[in-house]
């Protein structure tokens, strides 16, 4: 792996997951449910949606579904976006529109989006201060982010090393994302900041829940869910 590379790509395995039921309940679905609620009374139909680092498309009509949008702008570094979500994009509800280019770079107008949506798509970015900065940049003042991301902590763990493949030296902590979501201009309160420690993204995978040991109260948290929006001056 090249570490300047934009982004690193996703491995055989990972394409597969990307495709399962599980993604789509367990990780898609959960964190969008999850940062609804984090949204609370600014639920309401945001017009243009950014979507970054789109892969097949699953995405396109969860955010129809919840944000009616007249458009969805599905952005990927993979320059065969066309070839992955071009199905999902015809058959979405909302006009869906395909445009290959980086997080940090992505040649989109400046306060043109009502809600920028990043899941599970930072940690494959190498450049992330820079794509944090481009989320802003395009985003109209008064925009939302909606930030799902698994932590340096779920990144290093065995099993996700062996089966996925990501830039390890820019992996960070729940802490180090907030961070870096406030140093580019965002407001988050903590109020809009979620930690969910599920099942699937602790080492152990749950298994000593299943076995009726409690979860721990202290730990390095493994996923972080956050809105935040651009002030309106």
């Amino acid at each position: 792996m090249q570490l300047n590379a934009p982004f690193v790509k996703e491995t055989r395995f990972g394409d597969w997951f990307l495709k399962t039921n599980m993604w789509k309940v367990r990780v898609l679905d959960r964190a969008l449910n999850d940062l609804l609620k984090l949204l609370g009374n600014h639920q309401r139909r945001y017009t243009n949606i950014l979507d970054v680092g789109c892969g097949f498309g699953y995405s396109f009509e969860a955010l129809s579904k919840r944000f009616h949008p007249g458009l969805i702008i599905g952005l990927d570094a993979d320059p065969a976006i066309i070839e992955r979500a071009g199905k999902a994009a015809k058959h979405c509800s909302s006009n869906v529109q395909l445009h290959a280019a980086n997080a940090a770079n992505t040649h989109l107008e400046s306060a043109s989006f009502d809600m920028v949506f990043c899941h599970q798509t930072f940690h494959h970015i190498v450049e992330q201060e820079a794509a944090m900065a481009e989320f802003f940049r395009v985003l109209k003042p008064g925009g939302v982010l909606l930030f799902a991301e698994s932590t340096k902590r779920y990144i290093y763990t065995p099993q996700i090393r062996y089966l996925f493949r990501h830039p390890m030296h820019v992996q960070k902590t729940a802490e180090e994302y907030i961070d870096i979501i406030r140093h580019a201009g965002f407001d988050l309160p903590e109020s809009r900041i979620s930690l969910p420690f599920l099942w699937w993204s602790r080492p152990d995978c749950g298994m000593f829940e299943f076995f009726g040991f409690p979860v721990p109260k202290k730990r390095e948290e493994t996923l972080v869910n956050a809105v935040a929006f651009k002030p309106l001056n």
